[in-house]
């Protein structure tokens, strides 16, 4: 007797769209940026027009209704001459259009992360996910990182990592001691971008320098800011590069302390918690 085998049911790759409204309406759509970045190729509204594709009258709105709600100008338009005329982007559009692709970047990023759902979707545990994507941290210590260079020092592995701010500039290095296990499952390699996290209560302040020990970091930098309590008091050690070193010291050595002074972070390397969003 002939017997029916199952399939399994079909997986849908999540996919994602950004939109940005104004209570007039949409200012920006895939739809739109996707005509700014035509007229950027060919120099016409009319043949972008034919390659998002949308009628002229259409893209003539859409251009319109954008140049409208923009704070600066979009298209520069130059009429007659050898070339004909033609409609060129301004360096605001060209920045506009940088700035939403690397939100739709990140957003598909996030989506990405997210294990693929059965067709008919699963609201409830949608929602579930998305909490444990969105979840926030107690570590009052989160910086950006690349990681320097990875050391395997006899069952333990020392990950260097450059501190990277905002703007995307390496500072100071710090070291992180994890398991070759976790070195591997994370798929650690030279370059590769992580958070590294550090809670308040692991880092020591001090106004002279520490001795140097193996397996603890040492930052130099200048008290910003003292937050006194009844048993200890929250410390802000402003680094070179910009970037705040947050801790939290017994009141009898932070009384020591006073802003504006030079001081010292410290803290273990293997304190330092990692985060990968691969």
């Amino acid at each position: 007797m002939a017997t029916s085998r199952r399939t399994a049911p079909r997986r849908a790759l999540l996919k994602g769209s950004i939109s940005l409204e104004t209570p007039l309406g949409a200012v920006l759509s895939d739809s739109r940026i996707r005509l700014l970045e035509a007229i950027h190729q060919c120099g016409s509204l009319n043949r972008a027009a034919r390659e998002v594709p949308l009628s002229y009258k259409a893209a003539w709105d859409a251009l319109d209704a954008m140049n409208q709600h923009s704070p600066e100008p979009l298209v520069v338009r130059s009429t007659g001459g050898a070339g004909g005329g033609g409609t060129r982007l301004t360096a605001y559009a060209l920045q506009l259009i940088a700035l939403y692709r690397a939100m739709e970047s990140s957003q598909q990023d996030v989506l990405n992360r997210l294990p693929s759902l059965p067709a008919e979707g699963d609201a409830p545990a949608m929602r579930t996910l998305i909490r444990r994507m969105t979840m926030r941290t107690s570590a009052r210590n989160q910086y950006a990182c690349e990681v320097a260079s990875l050391s395997d020092r006899g069952g333990l592995v020392d990950v260097v990592l450059s501190l990277v701010d905002e703007h995307g500039v390496a500072g100071e290095r710090i070291v992180a001691t994890i398991t070759p296990e976790s070195a591997r499952s994370m798929g650690l390699a030279l370059g590769g971008a992580l958070h590294a996290l550090i809670k308040a209560p692991w880092v020591d302040v001090r106004a002279k320098l520490p001795r140097a020990m193996p397996g603890r970091n040492l930052l130099a930098g200048s008290v910003a800011e003292l937050r006194p309590g009844s048993a200890h008091w929250g410390v802000s050690l402003q680094l070179p590069s910009g970037q705040r070193l947050e801790a939290n010291v017994p009141a009898s050595r932070a009384q020591a302390l006073q802003a504006g002074q030079p001081a010292w972070g410290s803290f273990d390397s293997d304190s330092v918690v990692l985060v990968s969003f691969a």
